[in-house]
C-alpha cells in the first residue's frame, strides 16, 4: 500500500497495432487510429487524455504501416512555416497541438497476438512503474475525467484499476466481464457505488455465462507486475495473450504482491469508435456540441428530420 501511494504514475502505453479490418477499405492504406472524429484523428483526443490526466510520457506499440502516428505527432515543418506566411495562427496551433501533448516514443509490437502481448512490449520502457493503458477505440469525453479518478484509485489502494461499465446481458459476449463486490475502503476516493473490488474477470464469455453485467472498456491502471504474470499467460480467446487473463490473476493475489484489482463504474459521456455505426454516432454528437460547428449542424439535422427524408431513407430498405 505505501509503495503504491508514493510512486507518482506518469507514463502512458496506447496499443496502435491493431489492423482496423472493420473499417476496410477505408484502413487498407490508412491506420484506423487516423480516421477522423470530426476534425481531429481519434489518437488524437487518447493523447489528450493520457496528458490531461499528467501522463506526459506516452509509448505507442504499432505495427507495419503505422507511421502515419509517428508523422502526426511530430512537427510539420513545412505546413507550419506556409501557415506562419499566410498568418493563419488558428491553423497553425491546431497543425502544432498534436506535438506539444507529451513526449512520445514508438516500439512495433511485430506479430499481432493479443492485447496482453501489445502491453507485454512496454516493459523494457514501463520497468517497475505503475503505468496507464489507454484503447484507441474508447474516446471518453474530457468533462468526465475518468482516468483522473482511476490513477487517484490506484494511488490509494494499490494494485491495478480498470474501468467499467454496465452492459445489456445480450451485450457481455463483447467484452471482458467483471464478478465484483464492494470493496473494503475507501476513503476520499467516492461514492460507494463508484468503485468495487473485482474477484475474477472472463474474456468474451459465452451467452448467458458472464459473472455479471460489468463489462471492462479500454482504460486500465496497472501495476508492473502485471508483466510478470503476461511472461506466462497462455493464448486464451482467438488464440490470443489477453490482458484479462493477466488481471485474473493478480484479482487474487494481495497486495504485495501485485493485487487487487479494483475496477472504477463508468457512467458519463463515452463514444466507440471501434465499429462503424458508433463512430458515425460520436462524429454527430461530437460535431452537435461543437461551439463552431454545433449551431449550424444542429439545425441541419432538424431540418433533415422534420423534411421527411429520414422516412424517405426508411422507405428505400
Amino acid at each position: 500500500m505505501t509503495r503504491a501511494r508514493t510512486r507518482q504514475i506518469t507514463k502512458a502505453v496506447i496499443p496502435a497495432a491493431g489492423l482496423g479490418t472493420r473499417f476496410l477499405p477505408a484502413t487498407k492504406a490508412t491506420p484506423k487510429e487516423m480516421l477522423p472524429v470530426v476534425d481531429k484523428p481519434a489518437i488524437q483526443y487518447v493523447v489528450e487524455e493520457a496528458a490531461a490526466a499528467g501522463l506526459t510520457d506516452v509509448l505507442m506499440i504499432t505495427g507495419r504501416n503505422k507511421r502515419p502516428l509517428e508523422d502526426h505527432f511530430d512537427r510539420a515543418y513545412e505546413l507550419e512555416e506556409q501557415l506562419i506566411r499566410k498568418g493563419d495562427q488558428v491553423k497553425l496551433d491546431r497543425v502544432r497541438a498534436s506535438s506539444e501533448l507529451a513526449t512520445m516514443h514508438y516500439v512495433r509490437q511485430g506479430d499481432p497476438k493479443g492485447l496482453g502481448h501489445a502491453v507485454l512490449c512496454a516493459e523494457p520502457h514501463v520497468a517497475d512503474q505503475p503505468f496507464a493503458v489507454l484503447l484507441g477505440d474508447d474516446l471518453i469525453d474530457p468533462r468526465d475525467p475518468l482516468l483522473a479518478k482511476m490513477i487517484d484509485v490506484q494511488r490509494e489502494l494499490g494494485g491495478s484499476v480498470v474501468a467499467l461499465i454496465e452492459v445489456e446481458p445480450s451485450q457481455a459476449h463483447l467484452y471482458g466481464c467483471a464478478a465484483v463486490k464492494p470493496a473494503e475502503w475507501h476513503g476520499s476516493l467516492g461514492a460507494d457505488d463508484e468503485i468495487v473490488r473485482i474477484t475474477d474477470l472472463v474474456e468474451k464469455p459465452a451467452p448467458g455465462e458472464a459473472p455479471s453485467s460489468y463489462a471492462v472498456i479500454g482504460r486500465y491502471v496497472l501495476d508492473p507486475s502485471v508483466f510478470e504474470v503476461l511472461h506466462t499467460t497462455k493464448p486464451g480467446v482467438n488464440g490470443e495473450i489477453q490482458l484479462t487473463d493477466a488481471l485474473r490473476v493478480l484479482a487474487q493475489r494481495t497486495p504485495g504482491r501485485g493485487g487487487p484489482v479494483h475496477g472504477v463504474i463508468f457512467t458519463g459521456r463515452r463514444y466507440d469508435t471501434g465499429d462503424r455505426g458508433d463512430y458515425l454516432r460520436a462524429i454527430v454528437r461530437l460535431a452537435c456540441e461543437r461551439e463552431d460547428l454545433g449551431p449550424e449542424f444542429r439545425d441541419w439535422l432538424r431540418h433533415f428530420v422534420a423534411d421527411g427524408e429520414l422516412d424517405l431513407l426508411a422507405g428505400d430498405e
